[in-house]
């Protein structure tokens, strides 16, 4: 297999390129440079990746010839927030950016989120590149164009879809991730292996104590796979108005486990393992699975490190902030129904009924 590959995200009117492999983070420059308008950008990051990575950045754009700067953000989900967006923007304005400059997003979803929507609100837009470097966002959050903050009333709320310009996914930036983080971003790959087909699922199950010790070759599989299928799910549907929707697999019960707790008790990663186990018991109860998938689907997680202790955990707030939930339609919402492997659907469930379900399980 390649050390780096490329996968195209082909939309109706533009396309922009996903590079995945190892030992591709020092040579950002050159490979970003063929989609700037200016040889200049501004790097946002936060405290913790800023550290890491921020000086390899710099000699990378410095040996391409790009002019740089950088704003560095605190680190957390609490960044997802108006306060945070709006000290960017007073910064990003400061910097004297124009029009043709370009934004990289340095760090997890977090800074890809807040630096997406910067770029597609500052100056009526700007170009933007994503430089993710949690598994989480290689896996899903850079992909796509989807931006988000965060409100009380539940996760990501606020948002605009705004594509990148480029993609760049050095595996070996995961290197530097607490075990935990990395580990939670095999949520994301799960959820993907099980949208795409059974090969990919048996592929994870193969995989699995590679993956959990952090293996390059295993970990460019997964993420292949996972980019693979987001760029063709938003190929067919950019804005999420019919097959997008899928991808939302776990996460309407997930992102009400991350906001009852405060987006401070649960990583994203761990609540989408729970909320994939929620969605199968749903879908049992509904007479649309089977519990033996449910087991399956349980003992990978395990396998992974990720928690399944998804009874411990639910409670009436969860269920309460699933009526928030931005996929809501009146009294239903539309709620992703796994079967087997590469046989998922979306049905538009009424919230009691939902509820109903998870609480029966």
């Amino acid at each position: 297999m390649n050390a780096t590959e490329t996968v195209t995200v082909d939309l109706a009117d533009r396309r922009y390129d996903i590079i995945v492999g190892e030992d591709v983070f020092a040579r950002a420059g050159e490979l970003m440079a063929p989609v700037l308008r200016q040889k200049r950008v501004v790097v946002i990051t936060d405290e913790n990746v800023g550290g890491l990575h921020l000086d390899t950045l710099a000699v990378s754009l410095e040996k391409a010839g790009i002019a740089h700067s950088a704003i560095v953000l605190p680190p957390g989900e609490q960044t997802k927030d108006f306060n945070h967006l709006e000290g960017l923007m007073n910064r990003l304005l400061d910097a004297g950016i124009e029009r043709r400059t370009t934004l990289v997003a340095l760090g997890g979803g977090v800074v890809g989120d807040i630096t997406g929507f910067a770029a597609a609100i500052a100056l009526r837009g700007l170009d933007f590149v994503q430089i993710p470097t949690t598994l989480l966002a290689q896996v899903d959050s850079s992909v796509g164009g989807k931006t988000g903050f965060n409100r009380a009333r539940g996760k990501n709320l606020v948002g605009t879809f705004y594509q990148p310009k480029f993609v760049l996914c050095d595996v070996q930036t995961l290197s530097t991730l607490p075990s935990e983080e990395r580990v939670a971003g095999l949520a994301e790959v799960v959820k993907s292996a099980w949208l795409d087909s059974e090969e990919s699922v048996a592929m994870l199950e193969g995989d699995a104590g590679a993956l959990l010790a952090g293996d390059d070759e295993a970990t460019i599989r997964a993420v292949r796979m996972s980019i693979q299928l987001k760029s063709r799910i938003v190929h067919e549907d950019e804005r999420e108005s019919g097959r997008r929707m899928l991808l939302n697999l776990g996460h309407t019960v997930g992102h009400g486990l991350e906001a009852a707790g405060d987006y401070r008790a649960i990583r994203h990663g761990e609540g989408v393992a729970l909320g994939m186990i929620a969605a199968m018991r749903v879908a049992t109860r509904l007479g649309r699975g089977r519990p033996q998938e449910t087991q399956r689907l349980i003992r990978l997680l395990e396998r992974l490190g990720l928690p399944t202790d998804l009874d411990r955990r639910l409670n009436r707030r969860v269920l309460d902030f699933i009526g928030s939930d931005k996929k809501r339609r009146g009294d239903r919402i539309h709620f992703v129904i796994p079967r087997l492997p590469g046989q998922t659907e979306v049905e538009l469930l009424g919230l009691d009924e939902l509820r109903g379900a998870l609480e029966a399980c």
